[in-house]
């Protein structure tokens, strides 16, 4: 409301302050971009790098399921073959062939030694298992020796484990012998043999050594004595079969999702996977996600320098967005309280109001009329920042047509003499109640010639100037909301048609001024945003990002895919000023060295921001993150070595754990950071105290 005194005028169009030239720029590039894209798919390089995106990512995907359910069988020979070249620095691995074969290996947190033994026929298997010691305590005294020995049933499977335990021994050397001897089950014949030499061994050289734990001030470590084993002569390891390197890679490519690459090498290094086929695992988890979301990123985002818009080129296209709609709605725009500014992270709009007494819409539609423009027009121009529109009405002439309230001139007319002639007036009346009920005819009638919807509800009133007319509308298809592609705004542009002919006779002195709503929200209506996000303070404050078309455009705005990659871009932007400085091999860095970067999306979304040509930006992050992947592959054993030297074994699911806690951390904080920046409140509560000096009310 106004102060009391004052008389509070309303600008019908926006003030010219010379904005001809931005002007003059949109148009030649909404004629450029209203052309569309007109090539071909594929024919531009980002589209041959996404073709072999999802080419390597279905091979990778074959890969990896059929190995794990052992479709391509269970040989060693894949891991065998790695570890004669290069890849694997620990040297060649003993071949697992389909002869039986004995695999110990100490497992410490338990004080035990574990057992496995393979490829075993049908029968009866006896284990014995002898510790001897190394060192003879005196003269005439024989050596401590340890001895267990079981029994087991062998079926189909061929294979049995078991456990050693050494809780009980002194710290020293000692000799580890596994030895296992089949017989044949007990109904065979009598002169039934085992196929094979029988018995088989494995002979390991072992140190026993008790310490106390490093961490024993925690409380879930405990602080008595450990006894721990460490084998001194290993000699070959034996290599993994296909089915164990497959299970693996699904371990360690959530363990890189979850935590980055230091998490999944601390996991894979501790469980013993070879190097080259950690490093295989994060190189292609980099490269599907490479491969496939950055041509995406850059079909999408990507503009040429002539198809940018400066702030000064939004901001005009705002205001004149604003004015149009303004106009269609029948309200004025108080164009000295209305803000619009482009930020970094958002565009934000202010707009007061005034409604007249031709304006049928609410506070709810002008504000979605006004976002649907301006999204429309964002969408062609390509920009796709979130936009955050507060839209406030300052000052009431509507009309509300459920009463009737609102039509006509003031209720404050002057004095009239006592004694007055109403016969014109019932005159009139009559008139406009024919003029209504032909109205109230047409809507009917259009409605029922169409079979896809059904009217709901209308209201038609009018007066010596208009026919006011409001009808809700409901789709009839099942699922209307995906079925039903006719938005609102064609089906009043359709009545309005349909009215205007039929009732031409009656409407040449009175102008039709209509109102449709459809009761049920469908997708054809919402399609102006793509993507919402909410203040999680403020339930009302919301942003709106337009919408992109295309499949690409679909998938980088779900939910997901669209808070993963708005997160992404707000961290590429806090380190822009530091690939404009250093370029292609500073992107390199970045995407190399720990901690500075969060995978190779960040280091692609930080490049392209930067103006980077496509090829250049794929090049300098495949380099980084390649050199990434390797460097943490291969010292993923050293660290574990470290660890065992210095006893801090328990150290290593804290790492873990550390990593997860840290990647998780960080990636909340960055979404925090930008929430904060993005729902700012500056400018909105500047906004409210302009309403307020000028209005006496927010």
């Amino acid at each position: 409301m106004s102060r009391e005194g004052e008389v509070q005028t309303l600008s019908d169009s926006p003030p010219d302050d010379g904005t001809s030239k931005l002007e003059k720029e949109l148009t030649v590039i909404r004629n450029r971009r209203s052309k569309g894209d007109r090539r071909r798919f594929p024919s531009a390089i980002e589209d041959f790098v996404l073709i072999s995106g999802f080419i390597y990512g279905a091979f990778y995907a074959l890969l990896i399921f059929s190995m794990s359910g052992g479709l391509l069988g269970t040989s060693t020979g894949l891991d065998h073959a790695a570890s004669k070249t290069f890849l694997d620095p620990s040297g060649e691995c003993q071949e697992v062939t389909d002869e039986p074969w004995i695999h110990i290996y100490p497992d410490n947190d338990n004080e035990r030694f574990s057992i496995g033994v393979y490829n075993l026929p049908e029968g009866l298997a006896t284990v014995n298992m002898n510790l001897i010691t190394m060192d003879v305590i005196g003269e005439n005294t024989n050596r401590l020796t340890t001895e267990v020995e079981e029994n087991y049933s062998i079926g189909t499977n061929g294979s049995l484990g078991t456990v050693f335990s050494f809780h009980h021994l002194p710290p020293g050397p000692y000799e580890l012998r596994v030895l296992v001897d089949m017989q044949p089950p007990e109904d065979a014949d009598e002169n039934e043999t085992v196929e094979g030499d029988w018995p088989i061994s494995n002979d390991l050289s072992v140190e026993l050594s008790t310490s106390s734990a490093t961490l024993s001030f925690l409380p879930f470590v405990e602080d008595g004595n450990h006894t721990e084993a460490t084998i001194l002569e290993a000699g070959q390891r034996n290599c993994w079969t296909m089915p164990q390197l497959g299970r693996w890679g699904f371990v360690l490519m959530g363990a890189e999702l979850g935590g980055g690459r230091e998490t999944a090498m601390l996991t894979g290094g501790a469980a013993g996977i070879p190097a080259w086929w950690m490093a295989f695992i994060s190189l292609s988890l980099s490269a599907v996600s490479l491969l496939l979301l950055y041509p995406l990123m850059y079909k999408v985002y990507h503009q040429d320098t002539d198809d940018m818009l400066s702030n000064k080129h939004i901001e005009y296209l705002v205001k004149d967005t604003v004015s149009k709609v303004a106009a269609r709605l029948q309200i004025n725009i108080d164009w000295e309280l209305y803000k619009a500014e482009a930020r970094e992270l958002s565009i934000d709009i202010m707009v007061p109001y005034g409604t007249t007494e031709n304006t049928l819409s609410d506070n709810k539609d002008v504000r979605a009329e006004v976002l649907r423009d301006l999204l429309e027009e964002f969408s062609l121009f390509r920009v796709f920042k979130p936009v955050q529109l507060t839209v406030r009405p300052v000052d009431h002439q509507g009309v509300d047509l459920d009463t009737g309230i609102g039509f006509g001139g003031s209720t404050a007319d002057e004095e009239q003499p006592e004694r007055r002639d109403y016969s014109a007036f019932f005159g009139e009346l009559h008139t406009l109640a024919r003029v209504e009920e032909e109205v109230r005819d047409s809507l009917d009638l259009f409605f029922a010639r169409r079979n896809n919807v059904t009217m709901v509800g209308a209201v038609v009133t009018s007066d010596d100037r208009h026919i006011f007319v409001s009808t809700v509308y409901r789709p009839t298809l099942r699922l209307a909301f995906f079925r039903f592609k006719t938005t609102t705004g064609e089906v009043e542009q359709e009545l309005r048609e349909f009215i205007s002919t039929r009732n031409e006779d009656l409407l040449h002195s009175q102008d039709l001024i209509l109102k449709v709503r459809n009761q049920v929200s469908t997708l054809a209506d919402r399609s102006g945003a793509g993507r919402v996000e909410q203040s999680t303070s403020d339930d009302e404050r919301v942003a709106a990002v337009a919408r992109q078309d295309g499949l690409g455009g679909r998938v980088l705005q779900t939910k997901f895919v669209g808070d993963l990659l708005s997160t992404v871009e707000y961290t590429a932007n806090e380190k822009r000023e530091f690939i404009n400085k250093w370029g292609f091999w500073g992107l390199i860095l970045f995407v190399w060295i720990p901690f500075m970067a969060s995978g190779v999306i960040v280091g692609s979304m930080l490049g392209m921001l930067s103006r980077m040509k496509f090829m250049r930006v794929l090049w300098a992050v495949v380099i980084g993150g390649s050199a990434a992947s390797v460097t943490w592959a291969y010292t993923a054993d050293g660290i574990i070595r470290f660890m065992h030297a210095y006893k801090l074994e328990a150290m290593i699911p804290i790492a873990i754990g550390v990593f997860v806690l840290i990647a998780y951390l960080h990636m909340r904080s960055t979404k925090s950071r930008r929430q904060a920046e993005l729902f700012e409140d500056t400018l909105l509560d500047n906004f409210h105290a302009d309403l307020h000096a000028k209005y006496g009310t927010e």
